[in-house]
């Protein structure tokens, strides 16, 4: 446990003491350190509300005052269960420790005791002072919804006081930014009852933005020497058995019955399907490697609870490609992606790390294939890290259930980390397919498949560059590239000139010619974060001349306000589009 857990564990425990002291009749059952927080589960006589955390947090700040230390204590399993009598969720606690021979510790500091097997600071009266409680939520206890309902309180903790209050602006900052809230207001995607949940819905403008996205990865890949290659969106069972999916993911599998009675599934990825493309030939050592490049919707039967806005959906779009080789062309091609990936997300300003993804040795059931296949992909992965001197930190346990990847790992505007882009290694598959070359001497080779996708998903994606970004689209992908703006009725002829001009120049030009006050247009403008507005009044009449219509440019910043020719505006533009900026 580091240092950050033992502190937002003991926040834990003085959260605990609190609402005793509030409510005596309250039953707190656990409470460990989260990623970025904290959290208590309780069971409440009378259930609270969001309101009675101030009140929560102002007693936590009294006890503070008075724990000196958290003390250890040993108890037999007849005194720990006659101390904690009555609250039925430690009990259970207690029989599965009990169980499983461990010892029974407690930890008391001020008037609470604890079940708990430590893991705090040393000073609590001096470290826990930095910290904020933020929400209520409902929660079952041990995550069993057959078991009852709790209340969950959720707080955050840090070491000082400044990175206490940088995470409570992030916090803030994220609300403001949540893709949910901007891709409503900006009309970019939704949802639909009918339709169903976790389905998006995509308008003309998140098309756009979309198609944008997926063009400029394609020509990235092109350039690399991938081929565009499409599968259906269903497929029988056998494939999937085959491949191994169907054990490992049968129940997040949407299913269909043919009348015939054949059971065929959606498909929740496409690495199966490209392998018969592969295999549907020989191949031949001079024929490789084969990279095949799809983008395409996949399917997964999420449970209701766990969708999320674009974050988690029942259908999502991968920019999915899978690259047949031969041993000696990984480095290369893991290269070759590698740059892909560099680009694309430096386009976008993120910050990358990369984790290693590995298998767990100890879980060998959770994988195909043998220790030796594993140690060897792994391996690979490793010193194509190590010769390339790049920055990296190992996940064991994270790799997929077929081969160990490099996950790239980027941190977006608000300093938060999201896994983008990945890299898979896969030397089980080929033979589950037996999939192979001929080589130099005539002989079948098993090859390797890498799985490659670069967003991942459209919709994860989009997501995080919507918060990344705030909505604020760079001029290339933002879905109207300029508003042409009449200040009255006189001027919408010239306002419809220059609105075609710039369509006619293939720049997503919009004529807002309502009949609005200039200043509400402006506003309006700037609300669906258009990158560029151009107003014609009198003065762009008056200075319109042989050289070709005029506007006044400005930045939707509300900064760099200049005259200008529309040729010259379109140049502007342009470059912008060109330089994907």
């Amino acid at each position: 446990m580091s240092n950050l857990d033992q502190l937002r564990h003991s926040t834990a425990h003085l959260l605990a003491s609190a609402v005793l002291e509030i409510w005596p009749n309250t039953k707190p059952t656990i409470g460990p350190s989260i990623e970025n927080g904290f959290y208590y589960d309780f069971q409440f006589v009378e259930p609270i509300s969001d309101k009675d955390l101030s009140r929560i947090e102002q007693k936590m700040r009294e006890l503070s005052k008075k724990w000196e230390s958290f003390e250890r204590q040993e108890l037999s399993e007849k005194e720990a269960k006659e101390y904690f009598k009555g609250n039925e969720y430690k009990l259970e606690l207690l029989e599965e420790i009990s169980k499983k021979g461990e010892k029974i510790t407690v930890y008391k500091s001020g008037n609470f005791t604890d079940l708990c097997r430590g893991g705090h600071v040393e000073k609590p009266k001096e470290q826990l002072k930095h910290f904020k409680l933020l929400n209520l939520a409902g929660a079952y206890w041990r995550g069993d919804e057959k078991k009852s309902m709790l209340t969950r309180i959720y707080g955050t903790a840090f070491a000082t006081k400044e990175e206490l209050e940088k995470y409570l602006w992030q916090i803030e900052e994220a609300k403001k930014r949540d893709h949910k809230k901007l891709g409503k207001e900006l009309d970019l995607f939704m949802f639909s009852e009918l339709v169903g949940p976790g389905l998006p819905l995509w308008t003309p403008k998140g098309t756009i933005i979309r198609n944008l996205l997926d063009a400029y990865i394609w020509k990235l890949r092109k350039a690399k020497g991938f081929e565009r290659v499409t599968i259906p969106h269903i497929t029988k069972r056998d494939l999937y058995e085959k491949s191994g999916h169907w054990a490992k993911f049968s129940t997040e599998l949407f299913r269909i019955t043919s009348r015939e009675g054949h059971e065929f599934a959606m498909k929740p990825m496409n690495c199966p399907h490209h392998t018969q493309i592969f295999a549907h030939l020989p191949r031949s050592y001079k024929q490789m490697p084969q990279r095949y490049a799809e983008t395409t919707m996949v399917y997964r039967d999420e449970q209701t609870g766990e969708l999320s806005g674009l974050s988690r959906v029942r259908s999502a779009t991968q920019d999915d490609a899978h690259v047949f080789c031969r041993f000696n062309q990984i480095k290369d091609e893991v290269l070759a992606i590698w740059d892909i990936i560099n680009t694309f997300y430096g386009t976008f300003g993120f910050e990358l790390r990369i984790r290693l993804s590995m298998h767990d040795p100890a879980n060998m059931s959770a994988y195909l294939g043998t220790e030796e296949k594993w140690e060897r992909a792994e391996s690979i992965l490793k010193d194509l890290l190590i010769k390339r001197n790049a920055e990296y930190f190992e996940g064991i346990g994270e790799a997929a259930f077929y081969g160990p990847k490099l996950d790239f790992i980027g941190k977006d505007s608000m300093g938060r980390d999201h896994q983008v882009a990945t890299i898979q290694l896969d030397i089980n598959m080929p033979d589950q397919f037996d999939l192979y070359c001929t080589n130099e001497q005539g002989e079948q080779e098993r090859v390797v498949m890498i799985h490659c996708a670069i967003m991942g998903s459209i919709e994860r994606f989009m997501s995080v560059l919507i918060e990344h970004t705030a909505g604020n689209f760079p001029v290339w992908l933002a879905p109207v590239q300029i508003d042409i703006l009449p200040v009255s009725d006189k001027h919408t002829e010239q306002a419809f000139k220059v609105h075609t001009i710039l369509q006619n120049a293939d720049i997503r030009s919009q004529l807002i010619d309502e009949n609005k006050t200039l200043s509400y247009k402006i506003r309006e403008s700037t609300l669906q974060k258009v990158p560029y507005i151009a107003i014609i009044g009198d003065k762009e009449l008056e200075a319109d001349n042989s050289n070709g219509a005029i506007v006044t440019l400005r930045k939707r910043d509300g900064s760099d306000q200049r005259q200008l020719p529309v040729s010259e505006l379109i140049q502007i533009i342009q470059n912008h589009i060109e330089n994907y900026q």
